[in-house]
C-alpha cells in the first residue's frame, strides 16, 4: 500500500508517506516556504514525499488526514456556547478560519493532489500521535500516554496499544478532555513568560534551571489532582485561564495575582538586560512551571502503568517534546523503555496517521527499518556560491571526516548539511551547526554571534554510542530518548569543564547518542576528533537563524552560512571555507 499522511491548518503542518508499511519520506512545510511553524496545507511537503518515492499522486491508495476537522468543530461551538455571551469576538474569528478552509480538507487535498476525494480519510488525533511513537518500534504491545494542547476534544488520553493479526489494537483506558489541558497549561505560562507558543516551550525548559519553584505550590492549586482509585488524574482551576474563551490571551487576571506582571512578548529574558530581581522572578515561574508539569506527568505515568500492567510506554503529543520531563519519566521506572517519536508533536501526527491507516488495513508495518532522515536530499548539483568564501573540491568520505574534524579541532564553527533531512523540530546531525564543546565562552559567543538568541540557552552535545557512558549519567533504558535528542541527563563531574558549551547550567545536557548506522560520516568525525583533542564530544546546534526553519537544501546552506557569520560550510562532500581562514591542512 501507499499511503500519505497530512497534518495542517493549526501549526507545523506535514506530509509523509508510507510505502509497504515502511516510512519513506516525511518533511515540515515549514522546511520548503522558510515560514516558522508554517500551518498551511503542506502542498510542497506532499510533492517532496512524492518525488522521494518516485510515485504518482494517483498511485495512492489513500490520504489520511490525522484527526476529524468536523469533530474540532463541533468542540470549538460547544465551548463558545457554554462561555457565552464572553468570548463572542474569538468565535467570530474561529468561525471565519474555519468556514474559509479548515473545513474543505477534504475537497483541497483532493484538489492539491489531484486525487478523489474518495481517496481522503480522516484520523484520529490522540490515536496519530500515539502510532507515530508505537509503530515505529519493534515492540507488539506497549502503553501509551499522550499529553498536548487539545486534539478534536481529548488533551490527555492513556490506554493500550497492540499489533493484531489484520490490524492495530487502539484501547483508550482514560482521557480528560477540553479545556482541562496540561499542554494549555504550559502554552499560557510559556506566553506569560514573553515566549511565543508553539515555538517558545523549549525557552521556558532553557531558562528554569536559574530560577527557584517558589510558586510551584500555587501552580499545584492551580492543576489539582482528581482524586481517584489509581490517582494521576488533573483539572485546571478555569478561574485562572481563558484559552475556552479567547483566542489570544491563555491566562486570566486571577495568574498574574498569583504571579506578578507577564514579562511583555517584545521584552528578552536576559540576566544582562532586565533588573536582577524581575529576572530571578521570571526564572522562578518557569522553575515553578516545570517542577508542576513534572509532577502531574509522572503522576500520568504511573496511572499507565498500573492500569495497562505494560513493559512499555509509547508517549507523544506536544508535551512530550519536554525533554527534561522525559529523562525523568525514563528515570522513574514506572516502565522498562520509553519511546518518543522525533516528531512528537502535530507534524508527526501526519506520519502516525498514515501508519495507523496502513495498519488498519492489514499491511505489516516494517518497524526495525525506522530512521529519522526521512526528509530532503541534497541534490548533486554545484552549490551556489557565496560572498567572500570558495568551495573546495569534492572529498571521498574518510577525507572529508579528516578535514572536518580538523576544522573543529581548531575552534571553527561550521555549518553541517549532508544526508537527508532530519523529520522532526531537533537537529540530528544531518542539518546542525558544529563546533567544539570546550573553549571557555563557547556558548555565550555561539548564543550572542551565530545564533543570535538569549545568553541562558544551553547547547545540545553530540556524542557516539560506544563513548556516551563514560561521559553522561542518567540515559534511558536502551538509550530511545537520548538517540532522538528527547530527554536529558547529567554531564558527569569529571567533564564539566570539558563540556562546558554543552553542559547547562544545573549541570544538564539534552545529549545526542549518535549510532553508527544512523550517520556513518559524522560517527567518523566524531571519533576524528576525539582522536585529536581526547574529547568525544561536539556541540550540535541547529542549522539556522534565530526565527528560521531549519535549513533544507544546499541554498538555505549557504545564506545561513552568510547571515549566521560561520566560519565554514559542508554541504555533502564539499567545504566552503572564508578566505581569511587558513585553509584546511594547515595549523592555525
Amino acid at each position: 500500500m501507499k499511503v500519505c499522511g497530512v497534518s495542517a491548518h493549526f501549526h507545523d503542518s506535514a506530509a509523509a508517506l508510507v510505502v509497504d508499511g515502511r516510512p519513506v519520506a516525511a518533511a515540515q512545510e515549514e522546511r520548503f516556504t522558510r515560514r516558522k511553524g508554517d500551518a498551511a496545507l503542506p502542498a510542497r511537503a506532499l510533492r517532496f514525499c512524492l518525488d522521494q518515492a518516485g510515485i504518482a499522486a494517483s498511485e495512492l491508495d489513500a490520504v489520511v488526514f490525522y484527526e476529524k476537522p468536523l469533530r474540532k468543530f463541533l468542540r470549538i461551538v460547544a465551548a463558545s456556547l457554554a462561555n457565552a455571551p464572553r468570548g463572542c469576538d474569538a468565535f467570530r474569528g474561529a468561525l471565519h478560519a474555519w468556514f474559509e478552509r479548515k473545513l474543505w480538507i477534504r475537497s483541497d487535498l483532493a484538489r492539491v493532489l489531484g486525487v478523489p476525494r474518495g481517496k481522503i480519510v480522516f484520523g484520529d488525533h490522540h490515536l496519530s500521535h500515539a502510532a507515530a511513537a508505537f509503530l515505529t518500534q519493534p515492540i507488539d504491545s506497549a502503553a501509551f500516554l499522550v499529553v498536548d494542547a487539545v486534539g478534536e476534544w481529548t488533551t490527555t488520553s492513556l490506554g493500550v496499544l497492540r499489533r493484531e493479526r489484520g490490524g492495530l489494537g487502539y484501547e483508550v483506558l482514560d482521557s480528560i478532555d477540553f479545556p482541562h489541558s496540561l499542554g494549555l497549561f504550559y502554552s499560557a505560562l510559556t506566553a506569560f513568560l514573553g515566549f511565543h507558543v508553539n515555538e517558545g516551550e523549549y525557552k521556558v525548559m532553557g531558562l528554569a534551571p536559574y530560577g527557584v519553584p517558589r510558586f510551584a505550590e500555587a501552580l499545584r492549586r492551580v492543576v489539582p489532582e482528581v482524586p481517584d482509585a489509581h490517582g494521576g488524574l488533573f483539572r485546571l482551576d478555569l478561574d485562572y485561564f481563558e484559552h475556552d474563551r479567547s483566542v489570544t490571551r491563555g491566562w486570566s487576571r486571577r495568574m498574574e495575582e498569583l504571579l506578578g506582571p507577564p514579562n511583555p512578548p517584545h521584552r528578552r529574558i536576559q540576566q544582562e538586560g532586565l533588573e536582577p530581581a524581575e529576572f530571578q522572578r521570571l526564572a522562578d515561574v518557569a522553575a515553578s512551571l516545570q517542577l508542576v508539569l513534572e509532577e502531574r506527568l509522572l503522576a500520568l505515568v504511573r496511572r499507565a502503568r498500573e492500569r495497562t500492567g505494560e513493559r512499555f510506554l509509547c508517549y507523544g503529543g506536544g508535551v512530550a517534546l519536554n525533554s527534561v520531563a522525559n529523562g525523568k519519566i525514563a528515570r522513574s521506572g514506572f516502565f522498562e523503555r520509553v519511546f518518543v517519536h522525533p516528531a512528537a508533536g502535530d507534524a508527526g501526527g501526519a506520519l502516525g496517521a498514515a501508519l495507523a491507516f496502513a495498519a488498519s488495513q492489514g499491511e505489516t508495518i516494517d518497524a526495525g527499518a525506522f530512521s529519522p532522515y526521512l526528509g530532503s536530499a541534497l541534490d548533486g548539483g554545484e552549490p551556489e556560491p557565496a560572498a567572500n568564501a570558495a568551495w573546495g573540491p569534492r572529498l571521498a568520505p574518510d577525507a572529508l571526516a579528516d578535514s572536518v574534524a580538523e576544522l573543529l579541532e581548531r575552534d571553527l564553527v561550521v555549518g553541517w548539511a549532508h544526508g537527508r533531512a532530519e523529520w522532526g523540530p531537533r537537529a540530528l546531525g544531518a542539518r546542525s551547526i558544529l563546533a567544539r564543546p570546550d573553549p571557555p565562552g563557547q556558548k555565550e559567543r555561539l548564543n550572542r554571534l551565530i545564533k543570535h538568541r538569549e545568553g541562558y540557552r544551553p547547547f545540545a552535545p553530540i556524542v557516539t554510542d560506544e563513548r556516551a557512558d563514560e561521559l553522561f549519567d542518567g540515559l534511558s533504558p536502551g538509550r530511545t530518548l537520548e538517540r532522538f535528542m528527547l530527554g536529558t541527563v547529567q554531564t558527569r563531574p569529571a567533564w564539566r569543564e570539558r563540556l562546558s558549551a554543552v553542559t547547562h547550567v544545573d549541570g544538564s545536557a539534552r545529549v545526542q547518542v549518535l549510532r553508527r548506522d544512523d550517520a556513518p560520516l559524522l560517527h567518523g568525525i566524531l571519533e576524528r576528533f576525539h582522536r585529536r583533542t581526547g574529547i568525544p564530544v561536539l556541540l550540535n546546534t541547529s542549522f539556522n537563524h534565530a526565527g528560521e526553519p531549519i535549513v533544507n537544501d544546499a541554498a538555505d546552506a549557504v545564506r545561513s552560512f552568510e547571515s549566521c557569520r560561520l566560519d565554514a560550510l559542508v554541504v555533502g562532500e564539499r567545504i566552503l571555507q572564508r578566505p581569511a581562514l587558513a585553509p584546511v591542512g594547515a595549523r592555525s
